[in-house]
């Protein structure tokens, strides 16, 4: 069987080939755009105490046992704080966490999980 593309060239037959690159006169830049911030916010309420409240704050954010309970004086003192930054899709994940983390055992009037919502947050 014989290679389509495999010819006989003749004595004499110029061959040619050309090998070029493409000619770019665009500079290609990438920049990486953030997303905005959303801020999760824990209300106050009279069915948790403060040892759930700390817990909750150090096991879903993260927080140090020292930033947990200030901000569980701020959630006191002020009915709400502001307890984690972040982009909107993880923001919504720890408000889901914080909705789903259940009623404080210590309690028997406690029925359920801390109120929490997301906001987004000023941006310069």
């Amino acid at each position: 069987m014989s290679d389509p593309f495999d010819h006989d060239l003749n004595e004499g037959e110029t061959v040619v080939s050309t090998l070029s690159q493409p000619k770019s006169s665009s500079k290609t830049t990438t920049s990486s755009r953030q997303l905005p911030p959303y801020n999760v916010i824990v209300l106050n309420d009279e069915e948790h105490t403060f040892e759930y409240v700390i817990d909750l704050l150090a096991k879903l954010f993260g927080h140090s046992l020292a930033t947990a309970e200030a901000l569980t004086w701020k959630i006191h003192a002020s009915g709400r704080a502001i307890v984690y930054t972040t982009h909107k899709e993880k923001a919504e994940l720890k408000r889901d966490q914080v909705l789903s983390y259940g009623p404080d055992p210590r309690m028997s009037i406690s029925k359920g999980s801390l109120a929490c919502y997301i906001e987004p947050a000023p941006t310069d």
